[in-house]
């Protein structure tokens, strides 16, 4: 271990204490999703919910979401049914707004993200390809679940996400992105109307809603 630093959750009981609590509410709001699926007849299984998934974005920085979700509306051996993907990311209101919102910028740079190959330039026949399309047949969803704020922190740090959304508007027309306080996820169910994009936040949705393609 020598010359290798410890983290600094080790040291910091402040820390230790954020880290678990917001643990606790990542696992909650799995269980909200994996208990709806199974109400509606779903498929939604513990191991389709994957946490601190990373993604790297260029420069040494990544994006690294709460959670992955993969659910599929309608049951395992029947047709018709969507399958769906989503970056969860869950705020327990321990940074401002303004930080919160700052992460729908990484996930548009993810979006357009392509790694640079050593020694290697794009052509026609072998075109640059986003990163993220070596993993998804289409960009997830992006779900903010929002907990500990009280309603006027809500509002607020919605009103945030809105504001950083709208320079991203390209983004937004292939990415549904939407928020939701916990509580309202807890109590109605995750697929209900609970969800507000931040393309349209007077619009209350199910997070199942179609995307411009559906993702």
């Amino acid at each position: 271990m020598r010359g290798r630093r410890l983290s600094r959750t080790v040291f910091d009981p402040t820390a230790v204490r954020l880290k678990a609590g917001h643990t606790l509410t990542v696992t909650e709001t799995a269980l909200a999703f994996l208990e709806d699926a199974r109400r509606r007849g779903d498929v939604c299984r513990p191991l389709d919910w994957i946490p601190e998934v990373h993604h790297p974005i260029g420069s040494g920085e990544a994006v690294i979401a709460d959670a992955l979700l993969y659910y599929r509306c309608g049951p395992a051996d029947g047709e018709g049914g969507v399958m769906l993907r989503a970056f969860v990311e869950v705020d327990r209101a321990t940074m401002g707004p303004e930080r919160l919102a700052a992460k729908l910028g990484a996930y548009e740079r993810l979006h357009r993200y392509v790694p640079a190959v050593p020694g290697r330039r794009p052509t026609l026949q072998e075109p640059a390809v986003e990163e993220w399309r070596r993993r998804y047949p289409l960009f997830p969803r992006v779900l903010f679940v929002l907990d500990r704020a009280g309603a006027a922190g809500v509002e607020n740090r919605i009103s945030a996400l809105c504001a950083a959304a709208r320079p991203l508007a390209p983004f937004l027309r292939d990415v549904p992105v939407l928020a939701a306080p916990l509580a309202e996820l807890l109590h109605h169910g995750p697929c209900a109307p609970v969800w507000r994009p931040v393309h349209d936040s007077d619009q209350r949705a199910p997070w199942t809603m179609p995307g411009p393609r559906q993702a």
